[in-house]
């Protein structure tokens, strides 16, 4: 006979944990475009200089050093010179961009990890079942301010928010995202591939605004866009933005 018993109302259904999820994660690092050698006083002064009058940029900013300007000048002693006095001050360098093969193994050398600037793109995802396919979209409405942490997630379609988005939250959508006050935090639209999404604000002072795996951060959005209501959207594989109004 099987060994098997027969379970009763008191047992315990079999549980299967997971011990770890693969997801997705958009991070926002910070550039440090290398323009000339030699890495002299003046380049370390103005880098102070820098950090004193914008604290908050690269505080605790995880930060990648881009060599395109100087694929062939840069030598080994200046990148081990360069990520020493980088991390002396409390900077957090992880990786490169641009760097050639003898480049690149110095920096790995040190611990830093080659970035390429391809495109972004979301997690391959999981073929959606038949049931999945017919399900409605739901389109997603939070007439409450997203605070700080909070992150807001439109599974299935649009994402509208009728107040402020706070520094440190997140919002994601499969459509859509509108958000009537001021964006101060992340937003993801298309987060499911569809390049056709756009985020509308009221409002923009966003950390970071990505659609399609495609982003741009609040240092590449440039002043022009700050403080003004903008949409956002895609056109060639190119993440554009422009100002309604």
């Amino acid at each position: 006979m099987p060994d098997e018993r027969t379970r009763t109302r008191r047992d315990k259904a079999p549980v299967t944990a997971r011990p770890f999820q693969i997801r997705g994660r958009f991070l926002t690092a910070i550039a440090l475009r290398v323009e000339d050698v030699p890495l002299d006083d003046a380049f370390f002064t103005a880098l102070d200089e820098q950090l004193e009058n914008t604290p908050q940029l690269l505080a605790e900013a995880p930060v990648l050093l881009d060599f395109e300007a100087v694929a062939e000048t840069l030598r080994a002693g200046h990148i081990r010179e360069l990520v020493e006095k980088l991390r002396a001050r409390k900077l957090m360098v992880f990786a490169t961009q641009n760097a050639s093969p003898t480049q690149q193994a110095i920096a790995g050398e040190l611990g830093l990890i080659p970035v390429s600037m391809g495109r972004d793109a979301p997690l391959p995802q999981a073929k959606k079942s038949r049931a999945d396919r017919l399900l409605p979209p739901d389109n997603k409405l939070i007439a409450t301010p997203i605070r700080s942490g909070q992150t807001v997630v439109a599974e299935r379609g649009d994402l509208t928010i009728v107040g402020s988005v706070s520094s440190g939250a997140e919002l994601a959508a499969a459509g859509s995202i509108h958000v009537y006050g001021t964006m101060r935090g992340r937003a993801m639209a298309g987060v499911h591939g569809d390049e056709t999404a756009r985020i509308f604000c009221q409002n923009q002072n966003a950390e970071l605004l990505a659609i399609a795996g495609l982003y741009r951060t609040s240092e590449s959005i440039g002043d022009e866009l700050r403080n003004r209501s903008v949409q956002v959207f895609l056109d060639k594989d190119k993440l554009c933005m422009e100002a309604l109004g």
